[in-house]
């Protein structure tokens, strides 16, 4: 009898620890609260499961996996939180807001491990679930009612990597290159996107080294029922190619204003208002960038950063989209 009320105890003890905060008169809820809330609602968690569940190893001998569900979502606070392996298991330890949305009770279970966490991350890359949930996320939008308009912005962002060569091999990362921009050098990769004009969410992506052109990636980045195309001036004189992959679509990409060592007043004024709309670009960097912190590579190569991008990408889109969502 003593036994089984100690065991009772236990767990209530465990329980309530996490929901301490309840007893806490003057808390109020924190931004990574609203926001975990937030993201609770607006995440389809039953249809990106079910991307990931065929490939997901199933109970048998030995230690019985996590669950999907709750992988994937420690997988998700990683990339919200910029979060090595590592440093994702101890924020899971310390935060309780953390584990009350990743659905740990230390009572009865432990926190998935830094090494659980990377073989999650080693599958998804190995089957390239990373597209495949970008993808998923976007036929939810869709059937939510955020479909493709008729307009598409194309732009281009670096992603930097560590260009410093003291490290077991000697050398830099040989998928990565340098560039230049304006008068500074940089070393990394490049995040191509294709972003509709009307709901400024992501339809397109692709990654490739830093020394690659914006405008290789063009027709990858156009679904062919545009009409128009929006770029800056990186897209400039591309008329060709966008006919050949939208033929329906206009060139509206910023065109050069400097003709013959005199700028041309007029088109800088075109270009002005081509940029406003254009503009809607930024808003998805500044969310995978400056929120999500994805401004240098935390993998060797290209495939595992491509897989982040496309995870990072998707998240965005819900989050842009998050009001009209939980509308």
């Amino acid at each position: 009898m003593f036994g089984a009320e100690t065991v009772v105890k236990q767990e209530t003890l465990a329980a309530a620890s996490d929901e301490a905060e309840g007893f806490a008169r003057h808390r109020r809820p924190t931004r990574r609260d609203v926001f975990l809330s937030t993201m609770e609602q607006v995440v389809p968690w039953s249809a990106l499961v079910a991307v990931i569940e065929p490939h997901y190893p199933k109970a048998g001998k030995g230690r019985p996996p996590v669950g999907v569900e709750r992988m994937l979502r420690m997988y998700f606070v990683q990339h919200w939180f910029n979060l090595a392996d590592q440093a994702c298991e101890e924020a899971l330890l310390d935060s309780t807001a953390l584990r009350r949305f990743v659905g740990i009770d230390l009572g009865r279970e432990r926190v998935p491990d830094a090494t659980t966490l990377l073989k999650f991350r080693r599958l998804l890359e190995k089957h390239e679930l990373g597209a495949a949930l970008f993808q998923q996320v976007n036929e939810e939008l869709a059937a939510r009612g955020l479909k493709l308009g008729t307009g598409t912005i194309v732009d281009a962002s670096l992603i930097g990597a560590p260009s410093s060569t003291k490290n077991a091999d000697k050398a830099r990362d040989p998928d990565m290159h340098q560039t230049r921009k304006g008068q500074q050098w940089y070393f990394g990769m490049k995040l191509h996107v294709g972003v509709d004009s009307r709901t400024g969410l992501v339809h397109s992506a692709g990654v490739t080294a830093a020394n690659v052109h914006d405008k290789h990636l063009l027709g990858d980045l156009l679904h062919g029922e545009e009409r128009r195309v929006y770029g800056d001036s990186a897209y400039a004189s591309q008329k060709a190619l966008i006919a050949e992959h939208a033929p329906h679509a206009r060139d509206f990409t910023n065109q050069r204003i400097r003709r013959g060592g005199e700028i041309d007043e007029a088109e800088r004024s075109r270009n002005r208002n081509k940029s406003r709309i254009r503009a809607r670009v930024e808003h998805v960097f500044a969310v995978v960038k400056r929120l999500w912190g994805f401004t240098k590579v935390r993998y060797r190569g290209l495939e595992k950063n491509a897989n982040r991008s496309f995870v990072a990408l998707g998240l965005a889109n819900l989050y842009l989209a998050r009001v009209r969502l939980a509308g």
